[in-house]
């Protein structure tokens, strides 16, 4: 496969100035329009040592308006990301729609060396590829546009590259410590690399193999190419995806009505579970922050089931130093121009904090489903890409605990009256609460095919009729939770 590759071509010095020239007018007229596009760029750049990955990084930067380009480069793992999951720095520096992300050892280079000079175990390779084209699946469904370019030496032309690097001051710190090392494992990193962009080269996602051995060939070969694909982009009419609806879960045994909303607690039991637990809870978290652990608590619910008197007995019992509350509402602008669950992995919590999010990521699959401010295709494919998302957290270490805490219809029009007829609490009572409740059904049905459809990581339902019964059962489901993962070590 990389030996086919078209073989670089001379060109001489006034010919790749005039098309330079040409080719940087146009790069930069294409990039003010895509400013306005509904969608990112993702530029992943790799190749071999020594054929210009670095150089056409640079380049690319100096020919476009480098403000809306965003440059990541990536090496050994710094403290905050060694303490989140794999995938979380990519997400953290993803170029929001209308803008370019330029990306150097990204995703693609730690399965590769593992596969080269780790443990070179075939299996783990491919999981890792599968990974992979699963990220990107994700990116282009929600329409990023994904360009993957591999540079290209045959052994011969790398030694001498690397040689002529090596020679000049001005470029020998581009010479990693492990190139010569790499160069004697040629072979293995080719057939590894052939392996690699033929499970990973996607229709939407597709890679282009360049020659690097001569820098105006490369440098005009990625420009060019770059410059066709994104006016091939932008021209595209975009076609939505016709998908109906997919089938509802069968409500037969509607996970919402097993719950018993009749359970009650005597005032003396609420005390002394909840003092129990709380202090419980104290113990555990403590252990948790020294022992590394992070827990992701998450919490959704009918409108007045008391999540906001659950968080709060949760972090009565926990260091404020430890925890993060984190409401969630509408998107912001910035939040928009990116993919929805890109706000979620920037709150992943770090080794030993404790994040409490009051609403979640569900709202892709409850109120922007049940209102339409997500079309059928969104939603329908965010139960698999929020399970992947949880089972990444709970791969990483994360104790990730999801509750649903559900009242009946009768106890929420109770508690919207008397918040109503109460001062202190009228202002968290809204025009769309009572919107909401004219479609208790709609939300109902889709409560419970969110509970079936994403239980990767398994749902707590809180049977909240009764705020001392909730209180005190999410308390005691976090510390078994917590208890249980302390003691996988």
């Amino acid at each position: 496969m990389l030996e086919a590759v078209e073989a670089a071509k001379k060109i001489s010095k006034s010919e790749f100035t005039k098309r330079e020239d040409e080719l940087r007018a146009k790069l930069l007229d294409v990039q003010f329009l895509l400013k306005d596009a509904k969608f990112p760029v993702i530029i992943v750049i790799g190749g071999v040592e020594g054929a210009g990955k670095s150089e056409t990084v640079s380049l690319l930067n100096e020919w476009m308006d480098p403000r809306w380009i965003k440059t990541n480069a990536y090496g050994e793992l710094m403290p905050s990301e060694k303490q989140r999951p794999e995938y979380w720095r990519y997400w953290r520096d993803m170029p929001a729609k209308g803008q370019i992300g330029l990306y150097l050892s990204a995703w693609y280079s730690q399965p590769l060396q593992q596969r080269v000079k780790g443990d070179g175990n075939e299996n783990r390779f491919d999981a890792a590829l599968s990974k992979i084209s699963e990220f990107e699946q994700l990116l282009t469904d929600d329409g990023a546009l994904i360009i993957k370019y591999w540079l290209h030496l045959d052994k011969d032309q790398q030694r001498k590259h690397l040689h002529a690097l090596e020679a000049d001051p001005a470029t020998a710190w581009r010479i990693a410590g492990d190139a010569w090392e790499n160069w004697h494992l040629y072979d293995e990193f080719v057939a590894a690399t052939e392996h690699m962009i033929k499970q990973t080269d996607a229709p939407l996602a597709p890679w282009k193999i360049i020659d690097g051995a001569h820098d105006r060939f490369r440098s005009l070969a990625v420009g060019e190419h770059l410059l066709a694909t994104l006016k091939a982009h932008l021209s595209r009419e975009v076609k939505l995806p016709e998908v109906d609806e997919l089938p509802a879960v069968s409500t037969e045994k509607n996970v919402l009505r097993s719950v018993d909303l009749d359970s009650r607690l005597s005032k003396a039991e609420y005390k002394q579970r909840l003092a129990a637990a709380q202090s419980r809870l104290n113990r555990l978290q403590q252990r948790a922050k020294r022992a590394g652990v992070s827990t992701l608590l998450m919490f959704e619910g009918w409108d007045a089931a008391g999540k906001g008197g659950a968080v709060r007995r949760i972090i009565h019992s926990v260091d404020p130093r430890q925890y993060r509350v984190i409401p969630i509402a509408a998107p912001t602008a910035e939040e928009h121009a990116q993919h929805y669950l890109w706000r979620f992995w920037q709150k992943s919590p770090l080794a030993g904090e404790m994040a409490i999010f009051d609403r979640s990521w569900y709202g892709r699959v409850l109120v922007e489903r049940i209102e339409g401010f997500a079309r059928n295709d969104e939603w329908q494919r965010a139960y698999e890409e929020i399970n992947d998302f949880e089972q990444q957290l709970v791969d990483h270490g994360t104790v990730v605990c999801k509750f649903w805490l559900h009242i009946s219809n009768e106890e929420q029009l109770k508690r919207f009256e008397d918040r109503a007829e109460t001062p202190h609490k009228s202002w968290k009572l809204t025009d769309e609460d009572w919107r909401n409740r004219d479609r208790w059904d709609d939300y109902e049905q889709a409560v419970h095919d969110m509970v079936v459809r994403s239980d990767k990581v398994p749902w707590t339902l809180i049977a909240a009729n009764q705020k001392w019964q909730a209180r005190v059962q999410v308390l005691e489901a976090v510390c078994e939770q917590l208890e249980a993962r302390l003691k996988q070590g």
